[in-house]
């Protein structure tokens, strides 16, 4: 199967209807989309809690990918909040007890900065991550393009498979050694990730010139001839992962559940384990 998702369910507005509340978001938007990439995890390990209401607001073959704690992938700024990586991880773990025991934990995405290059320091690093990790299914997302050079592309796929990583495909401006090119190579029999971040090249180069990045690094609006470019890719996918995870971060103008759309249109796809859609009646 290939799922479609956007990332977060908050920001989202043409899913929902008028003065909807943040609770019930989640809600509405498991009615049109089967997952959602969890960036919250990224900014702070979450409590127990939360992902106990998340699965109560979610069907039951709903599935959440969840982002890796800064800290976990080197973004930290400063102290990390933890005695020690081993706690930080283990911490991180234990908070994905719920999502892992309802069946509605996808993968761990972990992706890596642009200063993450490929030099032996941190291929140890990424396999000290994996064992750490255990039997969660992990994606792995790099930002460097060394790893996919003329050097280092087959050993870096060779790499991914032999460890079990989930290779996560990304559609990103293409800026040079800060960006990659997509590898349409699945390294997982199981899974595959692919990650739509547009194609805004001055907004991914310069975010910091803006007063919020946000509003500039990912604001892009796909087109259908790119689409129907990358159904392609995603037909090939699937003929090597038996499920496809993709997910549309290019939501700066609010163009992800758009573009998420049209893609499920386009593969004509019908998930039939949706949240149930609630008539408006004074539409």
């Amino acid at each position: 199967m290939i799922y479609i998702g956007l990332t977060g369910w908050g920001d989202h507005d043409s899913l929902y209807p008028p003065k909807i509340g943040s609770a019930q978001k989640l809600f509405h938007y498991a009615s049109t989309f089967p997952i959602v990439e969890l960036d919250a995890s990224f900014y702070a390990v979450q409590p127990e809690r939360n992902h106990e209401k998340w699965i109560k607001d979610t069907p039951d073959a709903f599935q959440f990918i969840v982002k890796a704690y800064q800290g976990m992938t080197g973004h930290q700024r400063g102290e990390i909040p933890f005695a020690s990586k081993d706690e930080m991880f283990d911490a991180f773990i234990l908070s994905l007890t719920p999502l892992i025991r309802e069946g509605k934990l996808a993968m761990v995405l972990f992706q890596f900065p642009p200063w993450f290059d490929c030099k032996k320091e941190h291929v140890h690093y990424l396999r000290w991550c994996k064992e750490k990790m255990g039997d969660i299914p992990c994606a792995l997302e790099f930002r460097n393009r060394t790893w996919f050079s003329q050097e280092f592309y087959e050993q870096t796929l060779s790499f991914m498979e032999t460890e079990g990583w989930i290779h996560s495909v990304c559609d990103e401006p293409q800026v040079g050694e800060g960006s990659i090119p997509p590898v349409i190579q699945a390294t997982h029999r199981d899974k595959t990730l692919v990650r739509f971040h547009g194609r805004n090249k001055q907004g991914w180069l310069h975010p910091a010139d803006h007063e919020n990045w946000r509003e500039v690094r990912y604001l892009y609006l796909y087109n259908e001839a790119e689409l129907k470019e990358w159904k392609k890719n995603l037909d090939i996918l699937h003929q090597q992962s038996k499920d496809v995870y993709v997910v549309f971060n290019n939501n700066s103008g609010g163009d992800a559940a758009t573009n998420g759309q049209q893609m499920i249109d386009l593969l004509d796809i019908t998930y039939s384990s949706l949240s149930p859609k609630q008539l408006d009646l004074f539409s």
